[in-house]
């Protein structure tokens, strides 16, 4: 039986079901029916994928990207500097494979979220119109691959590759909102210990099921004669079965993959439980994200590989260094943070590089605010909405770059303000043929406004 949880604000339902006599348990709402048909005339929608790696909690701009080892000591960089392959620019001191790769990605140093509240606002917010991206992305791609089947908007979380790590943190904010975009374009969330792997294995002699798709398609015939809207039903049936028997399943299997590139992407071995400080209330999370950062990375390349349009990532609250009772000071924090997002970033890049990928996938990486300019009292860095930190490769996105300047205490920009609709723009005209899409009749009010975004200046 093949069984995919997709999530909405209301609880979850499943919305594929491929089992039972005549596979009848497939049953939509009319806001799937409208996500599904949503693709239409593919030639707006781009052969590119989106990797949005959500680093919950708020990274420092300052021990990222941005260390102002110039400035007084308790505004510079708590973990040092490395030279990049940038002349000029360093990276923080947790870095040194990323500093490496500079010159094949674009960072952005007066990037704004707008506040330092604790949310999800570059995956949710005013400016996307309280849907997720990814269920934005869907709405005008549609809901699975007309090809391959494989849903076009995917949540990985860390028990997507670890079972026994945590649940998925949506106290600040449901990753899965749909706004007014309808249920249909909520997202798959894949969870392993919910048994979802396990579902995507094929238990049904082929015969048998060859057998069933007949039987399916002579009653369907009968009743496309009396209502001709069921050509559709047929349509996604058929995408549940080739969905069982293609690429969705193989995506999902990391024992697939070749074990060198298994082990590159494992940052397990960087954070050992043993060597986290136990006092931290986070201290879980931290090993979480450990457990499970790279591994995430690696399935969102391999679901992308298969026709996934936007698979969100993230692990559970880390990047909070205030260095009171929950979380670590700024740096300890980065050897237990820093390390694991070098090391799962790196192989990323590396990896679609090897692959040919590195203009079929964006990845992006920010959080949902920056940090205080000036280190506190105990060592931490508190919240801050003025500056954050912004990375992306890929996509078509220009190699080489730093765009934007911070002022002298990377506390607000200096030059180029960089703000959320612009990350949404970037998005949008990676994803889509905007001029194209634009044309398109009855296109949601909610995207027709996204699409005047404008991307980060010069980043294409």
């Amino acid at each position: 039986m093949l069984s995919f949880t997709q999530s909405t604000r209301w609880g979850r339902r499943e919305f594929l079901r491929v089992g039972g006599l005549a596979l009848g348990g497939l049953s939509l709402d009319a806001s799937w029916r409208a996500c599904a048909a949503a693709v239409g005339d593919p030639a707006w929608v781009k052969d590119r994928s989106i990797v949005f790696l959500f680093l919950h909690g708020g990274p420092s701009q300052i021990e990222t990207f941005d260390p102002k080892m110039e400035a007084p000591s308790n505004i510079r960089s708590a973990t040092g500097e490395l030279p990049t392959a940038l002349p000029g620019i360093t990276f923080g001191g947790t870095f040194p494979r990323l500093a490496a790769l500079a010159d094949q990605m674009t960072i952005v140093r007066s990037f704004t979220t707008g506040d330092g509240n604790h949310d999800i606002k570059p995956v949710v917010s005013r400016d996307s119109f309280n849907a997720s991206l990814g269920s934005m992305y869907a709405r005008v791609a549609g809901s699975n691959h007309p090809v391959t089947g494989v849903p076009r908007n995917i949540q990985l979380y860390p028990r997507a590759v670890d079972s026994s790590t945590q649940p998925e943190q949506l106290s600040f904010g449901d990753f899965r909102a749909t706004g007014r975009l309808g249920s249909g374009c909520a997202p798959l969330v894949v969870g392993a210990g919910g048994g979802f792997q396990d579902d995507l294995q094929m238990r049904m002699p082929m015969q048998r099921l060859d057998d069933r798709r007949n039987l399916l398609r002579q009653i369907d015939g009968i009743r496309r004669d009396r209502d001709r809207a069921a050509g559709r039903l047929d349509s996604l049936r058929d995408q549940a079965l080739d969905t069982l028997l293609g690429k969705a399943a193989e995506a999902f299997q990391l024992q697939s993959e070749d074990p060198r590139v298994v082990e590159r992407y494992d940052t397990a071995p960087l954070v050992r439980p043993e060597q986290i400080d136990p006092k931290w209330k986070n201290y879980n999370n931290y090993v979480d994200n450990a457990k499970s950062l790279g591994k995430l990375l690696l399935l969102a390349r391999r679901l992308c590989e298969r026709g996934c349009g936007f698979v969100t990532v993230t692990t559970n609250f880390v990047w909070d260094m205030h260095a009171d009772v929950n979380n670590a000071t700024m740096e300890e924090g980065m050897r237990y943070m820093g390390w694991p997002l070098d090391h799962a970033v790196s192989a990323f890049i590396e990896d679609c590089r090897a692959r040919g990928l590195d203009d079929k996938i964006l990845l992006v990486v920010c959080g949902e605010m920056g940090r205080t300019p000036r280190i506190n009292a105990t060592g931490g860095r508190d919240h801050w909405g003025d500056l954050a930190p912004l990375l992306l490769f890929g996509g078509g996105v220009r190699q080489g770059q730093v765009l934007g300047q911070s002022d002298r205490e990377a506390s607000r920009p200096a030059s180029d303000p960089i703000t959320m609709q612009h990350l949404i723009g970037t998005l949008m005209h990676a994803s889509f043929d905007v001029s194209r899409l634009r044309l398109v009749p009855e296109l949601p009010r909610e995207i027709s406004s996204a699409l005047s975004y404008e991307p980060i200046p010069s980043i294409f």
